[in-house]
């Protein structure tokens, strides 16, 4: 019988929820949770721009799909969230985003929100990867 797993990182700071689940069928798919501009103790560190808060999001994002190997070259979409009301933030965080993926231009959903679930946080991307059977 086939369940889902809950992956769980070894290299992040700890956190109360699993940083991926993965349902196995057709091609393994693995439902990455919110990457948030975290450093190794699972801070967002201060005075940083909203640009550098999205690099370290990709950073931490390349880090929780290794734990699944699987890669940026695998995410088959993304959703990234700003906590701005200022269009300019928006474009500054995907534009970062952007850069990191290279030439994968993955779909994407970019949204403004209210608040994120860390202080100072202010950007944060959810993923869906997709990786081939062996």
């Amino acid at each position: 019988m086939k369940n889902i797993s809950l992956i769980h990182s070894k290299v992040l700071p700890a956190v109360d929820y699993a940083y991926a689940s993965h349902v196995p069928t057709g091609m393994e798919l693995y439902f990455m949770a919110g990457a948030c501009p975290l450093d190794q103790e699972g801070r967002v560190p201060e005075g940083i721009s909203v640009e550098e808060q999205a690099k370290l999001c990709v950073e931490n994002l390349r880090a929780a799909l290794q734990e699944c190997d699987a890669a940026l070259k695998d995410v088959a979409y993304t959703r990234v969230l700003v906590a701005s009301g200022d269009q300019a933030d928006l474009v500054a965080a995907w534009q970062a985003i952007r850069e990191e993926f290279g030439s994968h231009d993955v779909p994407s959903t970019l949204s403004g929100v209210t608040v994120l679930g860390y202080s100072g946080q202010l950007v944060e991307i959810e993923a869906v990867a997709a990786v081939a059977k062996e």
